[in-house]
This record gives structure tokens, C-alpha cells and sequence, in this order.
């Protein structure tokens, strides 16, 4: 499509305009946590490290940042499972219902968070809690990972259908057992596909408020709940900036991550 040159310059005005409106403010939060003024004065007086050392002595932090690790992880071996575990059935077989599956591993992720909060905490009030399970770090991964599934299924179902199943074939035929076939030929063509989207998937389970609220138990707290608690506390703001800082960058890493990796493997290059 051959776009004249002013409307070539009105599509990249309109891109930065979108980009700044995104990525400004969460510069503003970064260069705020290096920021010595408790008002947030701006341009910043002075600058200091002491938020970051503050913020790493505030215990609630850390307990909220390991509890986020491990929902993140936790959901994030759950969602490899599952989706890699669907991607292959639904790829490599025929049956009644597939496309209804394929449907409702992907609808999660399109429902509104709170829709999908609401659900979980009547399953876990009215099913789970009359056998003597209660709420914890375990509502929140099985929370997490209704959701962080689909990332890791369509990123595995992708890599399936562009790899065929003539390699898997040939292996069974020169006398592979099914588990040689599965690491010798199946697991390093979907390697880069598992990472990206685990990488993908605990990207999500970290930042993930809305689910979170629903899910966690009173004792159980990430990293997002914990900012969101102390947010209207003025003698907690700059440590909220500096934990702020930590979730942007802590999220953002995994996800440039698994493009690099999908872009490097969609260009022919292996992992």
C-alpha cells in the first residue's frame, strides 16, 4: 500500500503519540524512585538511592515479592503442562469437540479479569472450602494459571503446526520408542516455543492484580496487593515507586525476552 508522505508523517505522529502516552509515565515512576524530594518535586533536586535500600528493608516487600515468584512459577509450570499437553492433542489428533477445546482454553484470557475473579471465588467458597481447603498461595497459581495457560498453548500449537509431524513419523519409522521420539526430535523443535511462553506466562501471574484479589487468602499478599494497599499511605510513596520500578522491569524482561526468542525462531534461527 502506497501512503503519500503526509500521511506517513501522521501515522508516525500518531505512533509516538501512542507510545509516549504508554511509556512516559512509567519513565516518571522510574526516575521517581531515584528522586530525594518526598514530594516528588519535579525535575527531581536531588537524587538518592536510599528509596531502594528502604524498600529492601521493608519486609512486607520482600514477603510480597518471593509470594509473587512463586505464583508466578507455580503457574507457570501448570500452564506449560496443560497448554503443551492440549496444543498436542488438539495438533496431532481428530476428535469430537477439539475445536469446542481449543475454544475454552482461549476464553479465559478474553473475559474480563474480575468476571473470571468472581468465578474462582465461588468455585473456591462453595467447592473447595467445604473440604477443608481454604484460600492461599495455592487458590492463587490455580487462579493464575487459568489464564497463563493460553500463552504457553499457542505459542506450543503454533510451533506444531509449522514443524508437521513428518520428523516424528520418520523417527517411529527407523525404530524410535515414543519417549526417544519425544526428546530427541518433538521437545527440541518446541523448546524455544515452552520458553517463550513460560516466560510469557510469568509475566502475566507476576503483575496480575484482579485475579489475585479474588483468589488470595488474608494471609497471602504479592507484590501488586502490596502496592495497592499501600498506595494511599504518603510515608509508603517512595517506596512504591521504588517497588513499582521493580514490577515494571521484572515484567518487561520476560516479555522481551520471548519475542526475541519467537522472532529469532520465526527467522530460522534455533534456540
Amino acid at each position: 500500500m502506497n501512503l503519500s508522505p503526509a500521511a506517513r508523517w501522521l501515522l508516525r505522529g500518531a505512533m509516538a503519540l501512542g507510545l509516549a502516552f504508554i511509556y512516559v509515565p512509567l519513565a516518571i515512576v522510574l526516575i521517581n524512585s531515584f528522586n530525594a524530594d518526598r514530594t516528588f518535586a519535579w525535575p527531581p533536586p536531588r537524587w538518592t538511592t536510599d528509596w531502594w535500600a528502604r524498600a529492601w528493608d521493608n519486609e512486607g516487600a520482600r514477603a510480597a515479592l518471593l509470594t509473587s515468584v512463586k505464583a508466578g512459577l507455580g503457574a507457570t509450570v501448570v500452564a506449560l503442562v496443560l497448554g503443551t499437553m492440549i496444543a498436542f492433542a488438539v495438533q496431532r489428533y481428530r476428535f469430537f469437540g477439539r475445536e469446542t477445546l481449543s475454544l475454552l482454553v482461549v476464553l479465559p484470557i478474553a473475559l474480563p479479569g474480575i468476571v473470571t475473579g468472581i468465578a474462582l471465588d465461588t468455585a473456591f467458597r462453595t467447592v473447595v472450602a467445604p473440604l477443608g481447603v481454604g484460600k492461599g498461595l495455592l487458590s492463587v497459581v490455580i487462579g493464575h494459571a487459568t489464564f497463563c495457560v493460553v500463552v504457553a498453548y499457542n505459542n506450543v500449537l503454533a510451533r506444531l503446526r509449522r514443524t508437521g509431524a513428518s520428523l516424528e513419523e520418520a523417527s517411529a519409522d527407523l525404530g524410535a520408542s515414543t519417549f526417544q521420539t519425544f526428546r530427541y526430535v518433538t521437545f527440541p523443535l518446541i523448546r524455544s516455543a515452552l520458553f517463550a511462553g513460560g516466560l510469557l506466562a510469568f509475566a502475566l501471574s507476576f503483575d496480575e492484580i484482579i485475579v489475585t484479589t479474588f483468589t488470595a487468602g488474608a494471609g497471602t499478599r504479592t507484590l501488586p496487593l502490596w502496592i495497592f494497599d499501600n498506595l494511599f499511605r504518603p510515608n509508603q510513596a517512595p517506596v512504591i515507586n521504588v517497588v513499582a520500578a521493580v514490577l515494571i522491569v521484572l515484567s518487561v524482561i520476560p516479555i522481551y525476552l520471548a519475542q526475541r526468542i519467537s522472532a529469532d525462531t520465526a527467522s530460522g534461527g534455533r534456540l
